[in-house]
């Protein structure tokens, strides 16, 4: 969710009734102080950051959330051993991304409090594993004794009820939020969801770090130089920097890296988080009744 979840969705997220979560992976320190200081204005309920651990000028970001008084921490994209138990220390709640089982018992050994299980068809940074989240949550369940969230490929109030029966404690869902009108993406990003369909996603740049990109121009152009079997630091160079902000932040279609999930391609309408938030919990409720009355 960088360059997507702002102060704006985050406080809009917590305000409908979930847990907002300010994607700390595109700001800078200061903005990111900035972003939770408007949070804090703009809901009284709890929101949280989300903190991916590779990328730089983490010790400043920490020092931010515990100044601002941030009390939950999503860490992801590294090993939970490393701030988990400094955050706690401060009364920090830590919930820590997996993409597998192995990770997933090595985060409740550092002593997250919860974990968020991402399958293959999450949007962005993803593992490398290709286990999907319907697959990888009863893994999970079977193995560990503190509470799961499901994450990639859920949209729906349908979705959120399957990964509760399957073992879920409850569900994290980005790119349904990714198109709404509090989302900071660029309109042109946006748009691009909505014209998503089966297919037009994949998985790509595993040998750095794997992320599901919309197939754009500069998609095919990661597919034609892996084509010439590159070394890493030829599949850098065409990677340069800020393709992620070109692409969703600035709206260039053509030239940035455009991360969505696969569920895109059920998404036809860009909606407030109101609305999102309403349709989801009504969905949810209907088919949770549905089911009780066949058993």
């Amino acid at each position: 969710m960088i360059w997507v979840s702002g102060w704006k969705l985050a406080s809009a997220v917590s305000n409908a009734g979930g847990l907002g979560l300010i994607g700390a992976g595109s700001m800078y320190p200061e903005v990111l102080r900035e972003h939770i200081q408007k949070c804090k204005k703009a809901t009284n309920k709890p929101f949280g950051v989300n903190v991916p651990m590779l990328y730089p000028e983490i010790d400043k970001i920490m020092d931010i959330i515990l100044e601002e008084g941030v009390e939950i921490v999503f860490t992801s994209a590294g090993n939970p051993k490393t701030w988990t138990s400094w955050l706690k220390e401060k009364g920090i709640t830590v919930v820590h991304v997996v993409s597998s089982v192995k990770f997933a018992l090595k985060a409740e050994a550092a002593g997250v409090d919860a974990i968020v299980c991402e399958g293959f068809e999450a949007g962005g940074h993803n593992g490398r594993e290709e286990t999907t989240t319907f697959t990888l949550i009863p893994m999970v369940e079977k193995e560990l004794n503190i509470p799961i969230i499901a994450a990639g490929g859920i949209a729906t109030g349908k979705g959120m009820l399957a990964a509760m029966i399957l073992g879920a404690n409850g569900v994290q869902i980005g790119s349904r939020f990714a198109a709404t009108l509090e989302s900071s993406a660029h309109q042109n990003f946006k748009q691009s969801i909505l014209k998503v369909k089966d297919g037009d996603t994949k998985l790509t740049l595993k040998e750095l770090a794997p992320v599901r990109l919309i197939k754009n121009e500069f998609y095919h152009q990661i597919e034609a130089l892996y084509q010439q079997q590159p070394t890493i630091d030829e599949i850098k160079t065409l990677l340069g920097r800020a393709r992620a902000k070109k692409g969703i932040f600035e709206g260039d279609l053509v030239n940035g890296e455009l991360e969505i999930g696969q569920i895109a391609g059920i998404i036809d309408e860009i909606k407030s988080v109101k609305i999102v938030f309403e349709e989801l919990i009504h969905e949810f409720n209907a088919s949770k009744a549905f089911v009780h009355r066949l058993s």
